[in-house]
């Protein structure tokens, strides 16, 4: 039975979550068209560079993504105290970029003057904006609704584009959206898509190899141990740091960087998509156990500890939950 958004989407619970939304109409719609042999990378481009304005407009930030031929994986973090923090016009700015305002809003903005009751329709106004502008729904509506949009144009036809409502997956501790994060990153090694990390295009992961390629490359001339502590990473995406980093993620760069290329190495035979096994390490090895390490990539609706998973069922009134554990 499909469970109400609410249930899956809980702040007070987790602020990360992974998000999947899949194409119709045809297998391959972002990327080869097996039907008429047309390329669509371009569309998988879009998707990227949407996503990036988003999080730059939301108070949604991103941890990990994969745009693959015909659907995507996100996992994000919401960063509701980010969008409390925010002043009225900080708030008004943000909703202007990408939505049409309100003629009182628009009133205020000019100076004009306002009644008391329109100051008080004013802030209610801004405090609906506020919470929609940390709201994973708004984010993901926005995001597929401008894809569509573009791509039916490109086609020149109406109709879905998407394959009903996006799927979210609650990542409720530090080992599920670890484990998340490299099974997004990993997407096309598994669909044979790429043959190692760098070759992976349109993830979140070539991406942070290429910025730390850049550091390491332009830390020759200076101290390498300093480069490595302060390794340049993506505006875009959010950093990794350690765990008394508030802000970030945490662990650190180079042991997520080392822990994917690790697992890449140890998809399960039956899958498509492998890294030759020849291909040299990233980076200094993580310790973890491979049994253990694989089983933590295979998920359902909600991903954490048993414990944890335990809890957040009994909080939300149902008896179990598929997931990690």
């Amino acid at each position: 039975m499909t469970r109400a958004r609410k249930a899956l989407i809980d702040l007070s619970s987790t602020s990360y979550y992974h998000l999947i939304a899949r194409c119709v109409r045809r297998a391959f719609l972002c990327g080869d068209d097996k039907y008429t042999g047309k390329n669509f990378d371009h569309r998988r481009t879009w998707l990227v560079e949407r996503v990036k304005l988003l999080s730059h407009v939301f108070a949604i930030e991103i941890a990990a993504y994969a745009i693959m031929s015909n659907h995507y994986h996100l996992v994000v973090k919401v960063n509701r105290q980010q969008a409390l923090s925010w002043s009225d016009n900080e708030v008004i700015s943000r909703w202007y970029k990408l939505y049409k305002g309100s003629p009182i809003i628009d009133k205020q903005r000019n100076g004009d003057a306002l009644s008391e009751a329109d100051q008080q329709l004013v802030s209610e106004l801004v405090e609906k904006w506020r919470a929609r502008l940390f709201d994973i729904s708004w984010f993901m509506k926005n995001l597929n609704e401008y894809i569509a949009k573009e791509a039916n144009k490109e086609d020149n036809c109406t109709g879905k584009y998407w394959e009903g409502r996006y799927k979210s997956q609650a990542l409720l501790d530090e080992t599920a959206l670890l484990s998340c994060m490299a099974y997004v990153d990993l997407n096309p090694i598994r669909a044979d898509m790429a043959n190692n990390l760098e070759n992976s295009d349109f993830t979140s992961i070539q991406e942070r190899i290429k910025y730390f390629k850049n550091t390491k490359s332009n830390a020759k001339k200076s101290n390498l141990n300093e480069a490595k502590n302060q390794a340049k990473q993506p505006k875009s995406l959010k950093p990794f740091g350690a765990r008394d980093h508030g802000n970030t993620l945490p662990f650190s760069l180079l042991d997520y960087l080392e822990l994917v290329d690790w697992t890449g190495r140890h998809v399960h035979p039956k899958k498509r998509g492998y890294i030759p096994k020849s291909m040299p390490n990233i980076l200094i090895s993580l310790k973890i156990e491979e049994v253990t390490w694989l089983d933590r990539i295979q998920y359902g609706n909600f991903a954490g500890s048993q414990t944890v998973l335990r809890a957040h069922a009994a909080k939300n009134d149902v008896h179990w939950y598929k997931g990690v554990g």
